[in-house]
């Protein structure tokens, strides 16, 4: 049955790659559409900058646009697609992580003579609503006190992955969007500020979550009459200190509540920290230390935490582009398939998957991190509009789609309306260089089509204009 339905896959890539066929004359005389040709002027990116493709989302007819759909470019974000789709293809959509949890000692009047282990095994999303009811499952086994140590197992990815420097993509170490991936990765290695003005007075109040154990944090920040404006820079947070947060200004009282999310300073200690503190808050307490280790050989889980389901896991990452989601997903693929948590293995794994499912017509992507985040990631229009066409005719289409933003409705695209009152689902992608859509467009004629446009180069941000633009259009057929 495998053998029949690779061979069938390959047959489906055979006809996609066909309709997707354009004469290299053909594709560089491409005229494009009216609006999208005014749009890109008007932007002044130039036609070399970008990669477009319209094409059947059946394979079965010639694309109705496709310019210079051979070159490979970087996707940014885009790259999530064939990430997700990669791992609904290898680990079906009702795949689940699960993070075992083991007592290593008796249990006598609510204390657990020994120590606790929680080993990570990639759970994308452990935030802290799922983290407080695993310790609540602790809790229920009747342990409120450790008298010896809570101890983190991260072991199932590549030690070196936790130690990426997170201002070595663009320099901002406090973006959320650039935590590094890790096996117990916990609420995305953020603090959440919620900055509270009290009524009449002449402060905020701040509350943060997690609580973050062995962390001073500032409990107000004065209140400063004038306009809104740039309130982060107004409070002037210091973040420089792993073991204290505090504000050196005063945010203005014309803001109203605002809550800021922010990537702790220390990523490396943060679960120990998290847990720490939400364990400490629940009521526990520890009688030794936070640490890191490894499970001890042969020791049986007491309970094992399930995630929610990777069809779940799939559209958050889609629909709100989330980095670091990705990345857990991508080394899992690494640490199923290939039976290691790394980078190297995933790529592998992927270029596997790669050749045997979208098969060899079009130069292969190249896989760096599969989240997008990376200089590095290329991949043309033409592979990618393969890959969207297998996925349009697998059993694992609704997923997909499903996980993909609806234009003008949610997600990264809940903004960006089509003028014709046209649907799509699409993929967003932007980097400082690199901006771009890709997905599915709904026709007006019913007709459902696959399209891909990338912009690389210093203005690539000016061309979502026109990009819109060549959604409208593709989207109006009848």
């Amino acid at each position: 049955m495998r053998l029949l339905r690779l061979s069938l896959l390959r047959t489906a890539c055979a006809l996609s790659f066909t309709a997707l066929a354009v004469p290299g004359a053909l594709a560089q005389q491409a005229a494009f559409p009216g609006e999208v040709e005014t749009a890109l002027a008007r932007a002044k990116v130039p036609r070399d900058s970008v990669t477009m493709l319209v094409a059947d989302a059946d394979g079965l007819r010639p694309p109705r646009l496709a310019w210079r759909t051979q070159v490979p470019v970087n996707p940014a974000s885009i790259m999530k697609l064939v990430t997700t789709y990669a791992a609904l293809d290898l680990l079906g959509p009702a795949y689940s992580w699960s993070t075992p949890v083991y007592v290593d000692g008796t249990v006598n009047n609510g204390v657990l003579n020994g120590n606790l282990y929680i080993k990570g095994q990639g759970d994308p999303k452990l935030v802290l609503e799922r983290a407080w009811l695993l310790l609540r499952r602790v809790q229920g086994l009747g342990i409120t006190t450790v008298s010896g140590d809570i101890v983190l197992d991260r072991s199932a990815f590549d030690g070196a992955i936790e130690n990426n420097d997170p201002a070595a993509f663009d320099g901002e170490p406090l973006r959320p969007y650039n935590a590094s991936p890790e096996a117990l990765l916990v609420n995305f290695k953020s603090v959440n500020m919620v900055f509270t003005p009290e009524r009449g007075g002449q402060q905020a109040r701040v509350s943060y979550e997690p609580p973050l154990a062995s962390v001073s944090m500032q409990p107000t920040v004065a209140l400063a009459p004038g306009e809104c404006g740039d309130w982060r820079a107004a409070i002037k947070p210091d973040f420089s200190d792993p073991n204290r947060i505090r504000f050196l200004g005063a945010l203005p009282a014309a803001c109203g509540e605002k809550s800021w999310a922010v990537a702790y300073a220390d990523p490396r200690s943060y679960g120990l920290r998290a847990i720490g503190g939400m364990w400490a808050e629940m009521g526990g307490r520890v009688g030794g230390q936070m640490r890191d280790g490894r499970v001890p050989a042969g020791l049986r889980p007491a309970f094992e935490f399930g995630s929610p389901p990777l069809s779940e896991v799939v559209r958050d990452i889609n629909k709100y582009s989330n980095n670091v989601m990705a990345q857990q997903l991508f080394l899992t693929l690494g640490l199923t398939q290939k039976n290691r948590g790394s980078f190297e293995a995933s790529r592998s794994a992927l270029g596997q998957w790669w050749r045997e499912r979208i098969g060899t017509g079009e130069a292969p992507p190249v896989f760096d991190n599969g989240s997008g985040l990376s200089r590095d990631e290329r991949i043309s229009a033409a592979a990618l509009g393969r890959m969207l066409q297998v996925a349009w005719r697998s059993p694992l289409m609704p997923e997909l789609v499903s996980s993909l933003p609806a234009m003008g409705v949610d997600g990264t695209l809940r903004k960006r309306t089509l003028r014709s009152g046209g649907a799509a689902h699409l993929k967003t992608g932007s980097l400082r260089d690199a901006a771009g859509v890709a997905g599915y467009v709904h026709g007006a004629s019913g007709r459902r089509y696959v399209l891909v446009a990338i912009a690389n180069g210093e203005n690539a941000g000016a061309a979502r204009a026109a990009f819109d633009a060549l959604v409208d259009w593709a989207s109006q057929d009848n």
